[in-house]
Protein backbone atom coordinates (compact mmCIF):
# COMPACT_ATOMS: atom_id res chain seq x y z
CA UNK A 1 0.00 0.00 0.00
CA UNK A 2 1.08 3.58 -0.92
CA UNK A 3 2.22 6.19 2.02
CA UNK A 4 -0.61 8.38 2.78
CA UNK A 5 -0.40 11.80 3.89
CA UNK A 6 -2.48 14.53 4.32
CA UNK A 7 -0.99 17.81 3.95
CA UNK A 8 2.55 16.96 4.24
CA UNK A 9 1.31 14.48 7.43
CA UNK A 10 1.77 10.93 7.09
CA UNK A 11 -0.98 8.48 8.27
CA UNK A 12 0.96 5.89 9.82
CA UNK A 13 0.38 1.81 8.64
CA UNK A 14 0.24 1.04 12.15
CA UNK A 15 -3.00 3.48 12.67
CA UNK A 16 -4.92 2.60 9.68
CA UNK A 17 -4.01 -1.61 10.63
CA UNK A 18 -5.51 -0.70 14.32
CA UNK A 19 -8.76 1.33 12.54
CA UNK A 20 -9.25 -1.63 10.36
CA UNK A 21 -11.36 -3.22 13.25
CA UNK A 22 -13.99 -1.24 13.26
CA UNK A 23 -14.81 -1.39 9.74
CA UNK A 24 -16.42 -5.06 8.83
CA UNK A 25 -15.81 -5.58 5.19
CA UNK A 26 -16.28 -7.98 2.72
CA UNK A 27 -12.46 -8.27 1.92
CA UNK A 28 -8.96 -6.88 3.53
CA UNK A 29 -8.95 -4.22 0.45
CA UNK A 30 -11.70 -2.88 1.34
CA UNK A 31 -11.57 -2.76 5.29
CA UNK A 32 -7.99 -1.06 4.45
CA UNK A 33 -9.56 1.66 2.23
CA UNK A 34 -12.40 2.41 4.49
CA UNK A 35 -10.25 3.15 7.35
CA UNK A 36 -7.99 5.01 5.56
CA UNK A 37 -10.28 6.98 4.52
CA UNK A 38 -11.78 7.20 8.24
CA UNK A 39 -8.50 8.54 9.28
CA UNK A 40 -7.70 10.75 6.51
CA UNK A 41 -10.78 12.63 7.00
CA UNK A 42 -10.20 12.96 11.11
CA UNK A 43 -6.53 14.51 10.25
CA UNK A 44 -8.02 16.99 8.17
CA UNK A 45 -10.45 17.68 10.69
CA UNK A 46 -7.85 18.27 13.58
CA UNK A 47 -5.72 20.25 11.28
CA UNK A 48 -8.73 22.49 10.51
CA UNK A 49 -9.66 22.78 14.26
CA UNK A 50 -5.85 23.75 14.92
CA UNK A 51 -5.75 25.95 11.92
CA UNK A 52 -8.98 28.05 13.34
CA UNK A 53 -7.98 27.94 17.02
CA UNK A 54 -10.92 26.18 18.08
CA UNK A 55 -11.09 25.87 21.97
CA UNK A 56 -13.37 23.63 23.45
CA UNK A 57 -13.70 21.96 26.80
CA UNK A 58 -14.07 18.44 26.42
CA UNK A 59 -17.05 16.41 28.08
CA UNK A 60 -17.87 13.74 30.75
CA UNK A 61 -20.65 10.82 29.67
CA UNK A 62 -23.49 9.64 32.25
CA UNK A 63 -20.79 7.08 32.85
CA UNK A 64 -17.78 8.66 33.47
CA UNK A 65 -15.69 8.59 30.81
CA UNK A 66 -14.00 11.84 29.48
CA UNK A 67 -13.56 12.01 25.43
CA UNK A 68 -10.11 12.45 24.03
CA UNK A 69 -8.56 15.52 23.83
CA UNK A 70 -9.44 14.88 20.04
CA UNK A 71 -12.34 14.10 19.81
CA UNK A 72 -13.65 17.42 21.40
CA UNK A 73 -11.84 19.33 18.92
CA UNK A 74 -13.32 17.67 16.19
CA UNK A 75 -16.91 18.32 18.41
CA UNK A 76 -16.10 21.60 18.28
CA UNK A 77 -15.40 22.41 15.22
CA UNK A 78 -18.17 20.48 13.61
CA UNK A 79 -20.22 22.71 15.91
CA UNK A 80 -18.42 26.14 15.28
CA UNK A 81 -18.45 25.42 11.25
CA UNK A 82 -20.98 22.99 10.46
CA UNK A 83 -24.59 24.90 10.80
CA UNK A 84 -27.71 23.09 10.40
CA UNK A 85 -31.36 25.46 10.30
CA UNK A 86 -34.44 24.08 12.44
CA UNK A 87 -36.99 23.53 9.95
CA UNK A 88 -39.63 26.18 10.45
CA UNK A 89 -43.58 25.01 10.82
CA UNK A 90 -44.56 25.31 6.92
CA UNK A 91 -41.62 22.61 6.08
CA UNK A 92 -42.56 20.34 9.06
CA UNK A 93 -46.01 20.39 7.45
CA UNK A 94 -45.23 20.24 3.68
CA UNK A 95 -43.22 17.04 4.92
CA UNK A 96 -46.34 15.37 6.77
CA UNK A 97 -48.48 16.37 3.87
CA UNK A 98 -46.14 14.93 1.09
CA UNK A 99 -45.71 11.75 3.17
CA UNK A 100 -48.78 10.80 4.61
CA UNK A 101 -47.82 6.94 4.49
CA UNK A 102 -45.10 7.17 6.59
CA UNK A 103 -47.03 8.27 9.46
CA UNK A 104 -50.06 5.32 9.39
CA UNK A 105 -50.55 2.87 12.43
CA UNK A 106 -49.62 -0.81 11.04
CA UNK A 107 -52.18 -2.98 10.59
CA UNK A 108 -52.91 -5.79 13.26
CA UNK A 109 -54.25 -8.99 12.55
CA UNK A 110 -55.96 -11.80 14.59
CA UNK A 111 -55.29 -14.75 13.50
CA UNK A 112 -55.46 -18.82 13.78
CA UNK A 113 -53.07 -21.31 12.10
CA UNK A 114 -52.20 -25.13 12.20
CA UNK A 115 -48.32 -25.91 12.54
CA UNK A 116 -47.20 -28.86 10.93
CA UNK A 117 -43.50 -28.72 12.68
CA UNK A 118 -40.77 -29.92 10.57
CA UNK A 119 -37.31 -28.69 9.93
CA UNK A 120 -36.36 -27.30 6.47
CA UNK A 121 -32.60 -29.25 6.67
CA UNK A 122 -35.02 -32.56 7.07
CA UNK A 123 -35.38 -33.08 3.79
CA UNK A 124 -37.54 -36.23 4.55
CA UNK A 125 -39.56 -34.83 7.28
CA UNK A 126 -40.35 -31.23 5.82
CA UNK A 127 -41.58 -33.74 2.70
CA UNK A 128 -44.26 -35.21 4.93
CA UNK A 129 -45.23 -31.78 6.84
CA UNK A 130 -46.09 -30.81 3.35
CA UNK A 131 -47.98 -33.50 2.29
CA UNK A 132 -50.24 -33.17 5.62
CA UNK A 133 -50.41 -29.99 5.66
CA UNK A 134 -51.97 -30.03 1.80
CA UNK A 135 -54.03 -33.21 3.02
CA UNK A 136 -55.43 -30.85 5.78
CA UNK A 137 -55.82 -28.11 3.63
CA UNK A 138 -58.24 -30.34 0.95
CA UNK A 139 -60.48 -30.95 3.89
CA UNK A 140 -60.48 -27.48 4.99
CA UNK A 141 -61.85 -26.20 1.57
CA UNK A 142 -64.91 -28.13 2.05
CA UNK A 143 -65.12 -27.73 5.66
CA UNK A 144 -63.82 -24.57 7.01
CA UNK A 145 -65.81 -25.11 10.44
CA UNK A 146 -63.45 -27.62 11.45
CA UNK A 147 -60.22 -25.58 11.35
CA UNK A 148 -60.02 -24.95 14.89
CA UNK A 149 -60.80 -28.42 15.82
CA UNK A 150 -57.97 -29.87 13.29
CA UNK A 151 -55.83 -27.82 15.08
CA UNK A 152 -56.33 -29.06 18.58
CA UNK A 153 -55.69 -32.43 17.08
CA UNK A 154 -52.99 -31.76 14.59
CA UNK A 155 -51.03 -28.86 15.80
CA UNK A 156 -47.60 -28.98 16.62
CA UNK A 157 -47.02 -25.18 18.16
CA UNK A 158 -48.93 -24.18 21.89
CA UNK A 159 -51.78 -22.77 20.24
CA UNK A 160 -53.08 -25.70 19.43
CA UNK A 161 -54.82 -25.50 23.24
CA UNK A 162 -56.79 -22.64 22.07
CA UNK A 163 -57.98 -23.54 18.64
CA UNK A 164 -54.48 -22.58 16.96
CA UNK A 165 -55.35 -18.95 18.03
CA UNK A 166 -52.70 -16.30 18.03
CA UNK A 167 -54.74 -13.58 19.04
CA UNK A 168 -53.76 -9.97 17.41
CA UNK A 169 -50.37 -9.89 15.69
CA UNK A 170 -48.46 -7.12 13.90
CA UNK A 171 -45.47 -6.66 11.75
CA UNK A 172 -42.43 -8.54 12.91
CA UNK A 173 -44.47 -10.99 15.14
CA UNK A 174 -44.52 -13.40 12.84
CA UNK A 175 -41.87 -14.86 10.09
CA UNK A 176 -41.59 -12.75 7.08
CA UNK A 177 -43.21 -15.57 5.08
CA UNK A 178 -46.15 -15.98 7.47
CA UNK A 179 -46.16 -12.46 7.75
CA UNK A 180 -46.61 -12.12 3.39
CA UNK A 181 -49.25 -15.05 3.55
CA UNK A 182 -51.16 -13.19 5.96
CA UNK A 183 -51.20 -9.49 4.15
CA UNK A 184 -52.98 -11.13 0.92
CA UNK A 185 -55.83 -13.00 2.90
CA UNK A 186 -58.92 -11.61 3.15
CA UNK A 187 -61.19 -12.10 6.47
CA UNK A 188 -62.34 -15.76 6.80
CA UNK A 189 -59.69 -16.80 3.91
CA UNK A 190 -57.54 -19.75 5.16
CA UNK A 191 -53.95 -20.30 3.00
CA UNK A 192 -52.48 -22.62 0.97
CA UNK A 193 -49.49 -24.49 2.92
CA UNK A 194 -46.97 -21.21 4.22
CA UNK A 195 -43.13 -22.84 4.61
CA UNK A 196 -41.24 -21.07 7.37
CA UNK A 197 -38.01 -22.62 9.36
CA UNK A 198 -40.57 -23.94 11.59
CA UNK A 199 -42.30 -25.94 9.46
CA UNK A 200 -45.51 -25.66 7.13
CA UNK A 201 -48.44 -23.35 8.46
CA UNK A 202 -51.91 -23.27 7.41
CA UNK A 203 -53.58 -20.05 8.64
CA UNK A 204 -56.83 -18.60 8.53
CA UNK A 205 -57.54 -14.60 9.39
CA UNK A 206 -60.23 -14.06 11.27
CA UNK A 207 -59.80 -10.42 11.34
CA UNK A 208 -57.91 -7.33 9.96
CA UNK A 209 -57.39 -3.78 11.75
CA UNK A 210 -56.51 -1.62 9.50
CA UNK A 211 -53.80 0.82 10.32
CA UNK A 212 -54.74 4.63 10.79
CA UNK A 213 -53.35 7.78 9.91
CA UNK A 214 -51.58 9.65 12.78
CA UNK A 215 -52.19 13.06 13.17
CA UNK A 216 -49.44 15.91 12.38
CA UNK A 217 -49.37 16.85 16.24
CA UNK A 218 -48.38 13.32 16.96
CA UNK A 219 -45.52 12.93 14.42
CA UNK A 220 -44.32 16.89 14.44
CA UNK A 221 -41.27 16.09 16.68
CA UNK A 222 -40.16 13.11 14.72
CA UNK A 223 -40.02 15.27 11.83
CA UNK A 224 -38.38 18.00 12.96
CA UNK A 225 -35.77 15.23 14.12
CA UNK A 226 -35.51 13.42 10.91
CA UNK A 227 -35.25 16.86 9.02
CA UNK A 228 -32.52 18.19 11.22
CA UNK A 229 -30.82 15.06 10.89
CA UNK A 230 -30.60 14.66 7.04
CA UNK A 231 -30.01 18.30 7.04
CA UNK A 232 -26.97 17.44 9.34
CA UNK A 233 -25.61 14.94 7.32
CA UNK A 234 -25.69 17.20 3.85
CA UNK A 235 -24.19 19.96 5.36
CA UNK A 236 -21.30 17.78 7.03
CA UNK A 237 -20.77 16.07 3.55
CA UNK A 238 -20.91 19.61 1.63
CA UNK A 239 -17.87 20.99 4.17
CA UNK A 240 -15.81 17.39 3.91
CA UNK A 241 -16.03 17.76 0.79
CA UNK A 242 -15.01 21.20 1.00
CA UNK A 243 -12.03 20.70 3.25
CA UNK A 244 -10.99 17.46 0.69
CA UNK A 245 -11.31 19.66 -2.20
CA UNK A 246 -8.64 22.40 -0.54
CA UNK A 247 -6.09 19.52 0.95
CA UNK A 248 -3.12 17.52 -0.66
CA UNK A 249 -3.50 14.38 -0.26
CA UNK A 250 -1.73 11.34 -1.40
CA UNK A 251 -1.90 7.59 -0.82
CA UNK A 252 -5.40 7.61 -1.45
CA UNK A 253 -8.30 8.99 -3.78
CA UNK A 254 -11.04 10.73 -1.76
CA UNK A 255 -13.68 13.27 -3.94
CA UNK A 256 -13.53 16.54 -2.67
CA UNK A 257 -14.76 19.97 -3.77
CA UNK A 258 -12.43 23.05 -4.29
CA UNK A 259 -15.30 25.17 -3.85
CA UNK A 260 -17.34 26.12 -1.39
CA UNK A 261 -20.42 25.88 -3.06
CA UNK A 262 -20.99 22.03 -2.85
CA UNK A 263 -24.06 20.52 -3.52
Amino acid sequence: MPTVTVNGVTISRKAIAAEVQNFPARNPGEGWRAATRALVIRELLLQEAQRLDVHVEQKTDEDGRRETEEDALVRGLIEREVRVPEADEETLRRFYENNLRRFVTPSLYEADHILIGARHDDGEAFAAAREKASSLRAILATAPERFAAMARDCSDCPSASVGGSLGQIGPGDTTSEFEAALIDLASGDISAPVETRYGVHLIRLTRRIDGRQLPFKAVRERIASYLVEHVQRQAMAQYLSLLIGQAEITGIAIDGSSSPLVQ
